[in-house]
């Protein structure tokens, strides 16, 4: 039986990450893309419950979710696959990285930590900007990391953050293991007011620095490198367990 693989991302259907990775994941396996309609950036794990949920094939194999990337991957699984759930998910290839404290807003690594909540396998990809967007390099990465996850598998509860620099292929400086680093963002928001003098607001912050900590993905990328990062399931810090247990507690 041929490997099954679900594409999803958080720009939305159309947008020329998801077209690029499409291309890129050719021979693979059998494709199926479930996207939101829309853009959904920076959407975070969000599943939509109180509003019900349209899906439009726009073609064969291609479908339109009027929700969120989480939506996406949970119906693809669950409805759109269910007679041959997917053995891989692929989100991505996102717009800008997905680097540091961005993974705790990004749909497009939510909806491969749903799927790894789903039981399959899962990689989420993202082209870092600086001066191009070299879509072809990052489907070209992809394609390497998935088949390498294809034949070994991920472990248990684990998804892969990849992050990929803004360089022509044979410009990268190479693959590396990477943990977790560190953006800060600016803390503005924009105040305006509409035609009828009612105050809104722009949310939105421009990256003020990154950590440049050895191993961490943020700056390995800065050097050239593809970062790939494993996400664990469990949010535990351990590290605190102990002092916490040392409270004491009126009862």
């Amino acid at each position: 039986m041929q490997t099954k693989i679900l594409i999803t991302n958080d720009d939305g259907i159309y947008a020329r990450g998801i077209k690029s990775l499409i291309v890129g994941l050719a021979g693979v396996g059998d494709l199926t893309v479930v996207a939101p309609d829309r853009e959904q950036s920076a959407s975070s794990h969000s599943l939509t419950l109180l509003n019900p949920l349209r899906i439009k094939e726009r073609s064969p194999g291609y479908y339109a979710v009027d929700g969120t990337p989480t939506d996406c991957v949970f119906l693809g699984v669950n409805h759109i696959m269910r007679q041959q759930p997917p053995d891989l998910v692929i989100s991505g290839i996102n717009r800008g990285g997905n680097l540091g404290d961005d993974i705790t807003y990004s749909g497009t690594v939510a909806a491969a930590f749903e799927a790894t909540l789903l039981g399959v396998p899962a990689i989420a990809i993202s082209l870092e900007y600086k001066s191009d967007f070299y879509f072809d390099t990052a489907a070209r990465v992809v394609r390497e990391i998935a088949e390498k996850v294809l034949v070994s598998g991920l472990p248990a509860d684990t998804l892969l953050n990849v992050n990929v620099p803004d360089l022509p292929w044979d410009e990268l400086s190479g693959f590396r293991v990477t943990r977790q680093g560190k953006r800060t963002y600016s803390d503005v928001v924009c105040e305006n007011r509409d035609p009828r003098g009612r105050p809104y607001y722009w949310i939105g912050g421009e990256v003020l620095k990154c950590d440049d900590l050895e191993g961490t993905d943020a700056a390995l990328v800065a050097a050239g490198y593809v970062s790939i990062t494993p996400i664990h399931l469990d949010l535990t810090n351990y590290k605190a367990i102990e002092p916490l247990q040392k409270w004491e507690w009126s009862i």
